[in-house]
């Protein structure tokens, strides 16, 4: 059924490599699409690596086409994809230049990480086409997609997109509310106001906030999500356990002291050799290597 299907991912690059990757492993036609001609020119050689990392057949970069010409790209495709930086202005150029190029019948999602659905297709009219796709990076191996209705989304693309993407071996995941950051980034970033309100409060070093959650209930939640925990030791525990400590977790509405000045001060982490850690080459190249080794044997455990 999917098979025989078009999809065309504007943005070649990380995001759209991957899910241009995605697609492809499973005999989906992929248009790639780039602006940019260095993006163009390495975007095979990216997804290549990405296939062999993963121990596939590059034989699926066949199914690719890389182009540099959008109404190309767009005009008869069935999926239409945009993964283009995280900027709201540029996200809406862009469908606002594919707007009347393409098909009536066509799916058109944004994947965003953070942006809501409605923001991004205001004022344009595509006719309850449109949804929105959240990818993970990397997207050929973390295995969910946020799949965001948005007011603008039709009952039958929210299915259609859920499907899709199960064909092509994703964990689609149905956020019926277009609220901000979706449900994954939600989580992971009142995860992070915490942890980075701790440092600030000076109750622990940034390296110890790292080292609690590495050993001990990040341990557990590749297999036991939060409701399933708090189901588990009981909900009356839990209750007991909020009443005692909700009162004392932060509830800023604006980033940390410590976060806006590190910032100020240009030390942002990996890009600059220092953030709340210290970066050196070495440690940079150890990190992402263990990420990547700990993800691709996860993924093969699912297989």
């Amino acid at each position: 059924m999917f098979e025989s299907i078009n999809v065309a991912v504007l943005g070649a690059g990380l995001m759209g490599c991957g899910i241009a990757q995605v697609f492809a492993s499973h005999k989906v036609s992929v248009l790639l699409f780039d602006p940019f001609e260095q993006a163009r020119d390495t975007a095979l050689s990216k997804i290549t690596n990405g296939i062999k990392s993963m121990g596939g057949d590059i034989s699926a970069t066949q199914y690719i086409s890389v182009v540099s010409d959008i109404e190309a790209a767009v005009a008869n495709a069935d999926v239409i994809i945009e993964a283009v930086p995280e900027r709201l202005s540029l996200k809406q150029e862009v469908f606002q230049q594919i707007q009347p190029l393409i098909k009536s019948t066509a799916i058109v999602a944004s994947n965003t990480s953070v942006i809501p659905i409605k923001d991004i297709f205001d004022g344009l009219d595509f006719q309850n086409q449109v949804v929105g796709t959240h990818w993970w990076n990397p997207p050929y191996l973390v295995p969910l997609v946020e799949v965001v209705e948005s007011e603008k989304s039709s009952t039958d693309v929210i299915k259609k997109m859920m499907a899709l993407l199960t064909f092509v071996g994703k964990k689609p995941v149905h956020v019926k509310k277009d609220v901000p950051g979706f449900v994954g980034n939600r989580m992971q970033h009142a995860l992070w106001r915490e942890a980075i309100a701790l440092i600030n409060d000076g109750v622990c070093t940034a390296e110890d906030v790292d080292v609690v959650v590495k050993n001990s209930f990040g341990l557990r939640l590749p297999q036991l999500g939060p409701i399933e925990n708090a189901d588990l030791i009981g909900l009356d525990l839990t209750l007991d356990i909020h009443n005692v400590i909700l009162q004392s977790l932060n509830t800023d509405k604006t980033p940390s002291p410590v976060l806006q000045q590190r910032v100020a001060k240009n030390t942002l982490g990996v890009k600059t050799g220092q953030g709340f850690l210290s970066w050196d080459d070495n440690s940079i190249q150890k990190v992402r290597e263990n990420l990547n080794t700990y993800l691709l044997n996860v993924t093969k455990q699912r297989g």
